[in-house]
């Protein structure tokens, strides 16, 4: 099946929803930032530091899979040239309004994080990357884009899940599934069919080598990371937000 396609689908019915993830900021928030009270999320709880960004002041951005309007509106405000990329037109939507409101000069891009080809070699400081890698079926393309779009001495920062979080029986915290776990594999026919029917974004658990080393041997180097969860389950399957530099 074509998973792009179905996911992209699916990302546009969440918005629909209003689900968490596709509500954009408030013009409260944006205005917070300007005086430099601000916060932006990799992961579900956790904010990233401060101290993980270089200066912001024109500083050349790409949102990979950032579509919703919570991201990129807050680093456009703080000066930076920001470009969204996400597969959904509709939560690039939610960028294209409150850039158009708050004259933010917002570029959206629609398509599949695997492919960067629109994008030039060494067009970006900083790629900021919350945790949407698990929308794709092969991760290792991405890593291999983000290096080369990146400028020398870029930046990576990326939200990555342990991959045992989706092996895991919740209630009785059993493994279930092998790795790596994937909706479209490790599903029963049944499972998958109702993701399918009810537009639920399909998700793939990639392996740790497939994560952290896919992204060593893209000529990445990790230089700082920290853990969050989800909270509020039995396990609270654990989420990185690492930054890398190359």
């Amino acid at each position: 099946m074509d998973i792009a396609k179905h996911n992209k689908s699916a990302w546009d019915n969440y918005v629909d929803k209003k689900d968490r993830w596709t509500i954009p900021v408030s013009e409260e928030e944006l205005e917070n930032a300007k005086n430099g009270n601000w916060s932006i999320v990799l992961t579900p709880k956790k904010t990233v530091p401060h101290n993980w960004f270089p200066s912001l002041t024109g500083l050349k951005i790409l949102g990979l899979a950032s579509g919703g309007g919570q991201q990129g509106p807050i680093l456009a405000t703080l000066g930076a040239d920001v470009t969204i990329f996400d597969n959904s037109e509709k939560q690039l939507q939610q960028d294209k309004i409150l850039s158009d409101k708050f004259d933010l000069d917002i570029k959206t891009v629609q398509g599949d994080m695997k492919d960067l080809s629109v994008f030039t070699d060494e067009s970006f400081d900083l790629i900021f990357n919350p945790c949407s890698i698990l929308f794709v079926d092969n991760v290792l393309p991405v890593w291999k884009e983000c290096f080369r779009v990146l400028k020398p001495n870029g930046i990576l920062m990326t939200g990555l899940m342990n991959p045992i979080s989706l092996q895991l029986d919740e209630d009785n915290l059993k493994l279930i599934y092998k790795q790596p776990f994937s909706d479209l594999h490790s599903l029963p026919t049944e499972k998958l069919e109702a993701l399918k029917r009810t537009k639920e974004a399909l998700i793939f658990g990639h392996s740790l080598t497939d994560q952290i080393g896919g992204q060593l041997d893209a000529g990445f180097t990790l230089t700082a990371m920290f853990e969050d969860n989800w909270g509020g389950r039995k396990y609270n399957g654990r989420i990185f937000t690492i930054i890398y530099s190359d």
